[in-house]
């Protein structure tokens, strides 16, 4: 705020204003001091507004404040949202209300100037439609609006020229340099003349001169006559070779089809046109129409400033984030409700965008396919101009382009399998994986299911089956000696070893089971996965559509929101102006003259009555002033000359009644020295 504050006292101080403020004695001014110096900055933007706030109500003053501060866009700040608080603040001189004012006025001093002069002549007076249906007024509106569109062009002509950087004495010395020169040609042409003039039947030469230069100017008409033909001849043949071209392509089309497939085609062609005509032509021109009226509408308005288009994008995020806000609310609202009915919605609109799509798809290469034909043409006629070039026709063509097409299938053939090669890999890649995964997972779920059986160790034990047999060998070799202990060692083995085997049986036939019951687990989760990846591929179609006819329908939900503003506003507007009018004609027609004369036009009537009678008073006067001035004047010397003797006379006067009481006094003084 500080920095607000300095910034006024500067601008404040420098030219036109010159206050000579300080930060104390600005703080220290009365409310109505603040809106006199918010008056006189207004009043330096325009004119009209220099006047004293004392002379006229509060009210007044407010109104005619506020219609220029809507004049020049001014918005009030996020603190003063309300707009009677503003109008408040503004009638009773609140310095929260005034200072931003102030400030954003002193920003920007000189385009304001500049968008007041144009706000002056460009706003428009809407009429009302009854008014317009008198014929002098609807000729004067009309007047009136060329007017207005004559003074656009003027502008803007100016504001280019101002750009351009011409000079006025450029422009004056090349005036003075053709006027030169025009003066040098009148010269040259008398004294051709004159040599002329001593020539034996010069009229006659002149006039074989005037029919030469006549029929010079006729063979240069008639030669660029012969270019526009030769032109309009090239045309014409282009023309005819694309008639004959698509005569040719109708009788092969007639020769190789049936009069149902050529009664399909055509009812395909009416509908494809007919769908253009009456869908698709109206709505993209009833959107060219609209986006022209608004720049139309942007054109007429005054420039915008990047603070203004600050604002106006902060703004927008705003009313973008609350629509997003309602659309949320709306839809946890109605979904349970409407889910068919917006199921039923959305599928029409997702079939209309895709009959849209293609529509513009077929239009784009019927483009396409005519570009190509006159291509075709072009090529054709330059094969044609060109000596010794051959140009595929025919059955040579047809088998070129049977070649073309049958090593284009072979390619997409190859590179389909490519691709399912590649697929399939990957599927492996993946299956190996799996199985490396599946397996120690199980290995893990064998070691678990043994601790729980309390058999852990069943793959330790074959393990350890083979350590002992490797030490029985061992034990073979050193204690070959004694069979008997050794067969009791092989007896206590078998035993344990089948012993082991007794106790592991059950678990192995469990096992068994486990691995099959894995199995089928495996193959149905593997089906559950496919099923899962299609299902998510598809609702991952569909979120991307349904995300682009969301961020479709925002767009629209914006543009419509902007439009429903705008009509808003006009309509107040017009509202205002309409309730203005109904009030003007009501006091007019109205038969109390008390109540006629509250009307506009007797008010301005009346005025003009009185400022005629004013001026014709003023010229009388001033004319009885000149015609008396002379005389006058004398008679005003006259005066002051007898006023310069009257003067002198009675300083003559005084001074001889001064020098009588003078010499009474010295004779009373000699008396009484007598008497004493």
């Amino acid at each position: 705020m500080s920095d607000q504050i300095q910034f006024i006292v500067e601008k404040l101080n420098q030219e036109p204003f010159r206050k000579n403020y300080n930060l104390i004695t600005f703080d220290s001014l009365e409310s109505t001091q603040l809106l006199q110096l918010l008056n006189d900055v207004l009043g330096e933007i325009d004119s009209k507004h220099a006047v004293d706030i004392r002379e006229e109500l509060p009210e007044q003053t407010a109104k005619r404040m506020l219609s220029l501060l809507g004049i020049l866009k001014y918005k009030p700040p996020g603190s003063i949202s309300d707009l009677s608080a503003f109008r408040q603040g503004l009638v009773t001189g609140s310095k929260p209300v005034i200072h931003p004012v102030l400030h954003w006025l002193l920003q920007r001093t000189n385009e304001l100037k500049k968008r007041a002069y144009l706000a002056r002549f460009l706003v428009k007076l809407e009429v009302p439609a009854e008014f317009l249906q008198d014929d002098t007024v609807a000729d004067i509106n009309k007047q009136y609006e060329e007017l207005m569109e004559a003074f656009k062009n003027l502008h803007k002509e100016c504001e280019q020229l101002k750009t351009s950087g011409l000079s006025t004495a450029e422009i004056r010395r090349d005036i003075i340099a053709m006027e030169e020169e025009k003066d040098q040609l009148i010269k040259r042409v008398e004294r051709l003349k004159k040599r002329v003039e001593t020539v034996q039947n010069h009229q006659r030469v002149l006039e074989i001169a005037r029919q030469l230069r006549l029929e010079k100017e006729r063979e240069e008409s008639l030669a660029q006559q012969k270019q526009e033909q030769k032109n309009q001849l090239f045309h014409a043949e282009q023309r005819l070779q694309r008639a004959q071209l698509q005569l040719k392509e109708m009788h092969h089309a007639v020769v190789d089809s049936k009069p149902e497939s050529l009664m399909k085609k055509l009812e395909e062609e009416i509908n494809f046109n007919s769908y253009l005509v009456t869908e698709k032509i109206p709505r993209e021109l009833e959107t060219k129409k609209n986006s022209t009226y608004f720049l139309q509408k942007v054109v007429v308005e005054p420039a915008m400033s990047q603070s203004d288009l600050n604002v106006l994008e902060t703004k927008i995020n705003e009313v973008n984030a609350q629509i997003n806000q309602l659309i949320e609310k709306r839809m946890m609202k109605y979904e349970p409700i409407d889910s068919k009915f917006s199921m039923y919605r959305q599928q029409a609109s997702i079939i209309s965008r895709k009959k849209e799509a293609k529509a513009e798809e077929l239009q784009a290469a019927k483009e396409e396919m005519s570009s190509t034909e006159r291509q075709m043409l072009q090529k054709t006629s330059q094969a044609h101009e060109l000596e010794g070039s051959e140009v595929l026709r025919g059955d040579e063509f047809k088998h070129y382009v049977n070649k073309l097409r049958s090593k284009n299938t072979f390619y997409k053939k190859k590179r389909l399998e490519i691709a399912e090669i590649t697929a399939e890999y990957g599927i492996l890649q993946r299956t190996e994986e799996l199985l490396k995964q599946r397996h120690e997972a199980i290995q893990q779920q064998l070691q678990a299911i043994e601790d729980k059986k309390g058999i852990s160790g069943y793959s330790y034990t074959q393990e350890e089956l083979e350590r002992v047999s490797a030490v029985k060998g061992e034990m073979d070799e050193m204690k070959g000696r004694t069979l008997d202990n050794m067969a009791e060692m092989v007896k206590k083995l078998n035993a344990m070893v089948a012993e082991k085997k007794a106790s592991l049986a059950p678990v192995i036939k469990e096992l068994r089971q486990l691995r099959q019951k894995c199995q089928e687990l495996t193959q149905e989760c593997d089906e559950k996965k496919i099923q899962y990846d299609s299902c998510a591929a598809g609702l991952e179609s569909n979120r991307s559509t349904l995300e682009q006819e969301v961020k479709g329908l925002l767009e629209e939900c914006v543009q419509e929101e902007s439009n429903y503003r705008y009509v808003n506003c006009m309509k107040r507007n017009l509202e205002i102006q309409l309730q203005r009018a109904k009030e003007e004609m009501k006091a007019y027609i109205s038969p109390d003259p008390q109540e006629r004369r509250k009307a506009v036009r007797e008010q301005y009537t009346r005025m003009i009555l009185e400022q005629e009678n004013l001026g014709k008073k003023l010229r009388e006067k001033q004319k009885v002033v000149r015609e008396s001035h002379g005389p006058n004047m004398k008679q005003m010397k006259m005066w002051q000359d007898f006023e310069q003797l009257m003067e002198c006379k009675r300083e003559c006067f005084l001074k001889q009644q001064h020098q009588t009481a003078i010499g009474q006094v010295i004779q009373e003084g000699g008396k009484d020295r007598l008497v004493l």
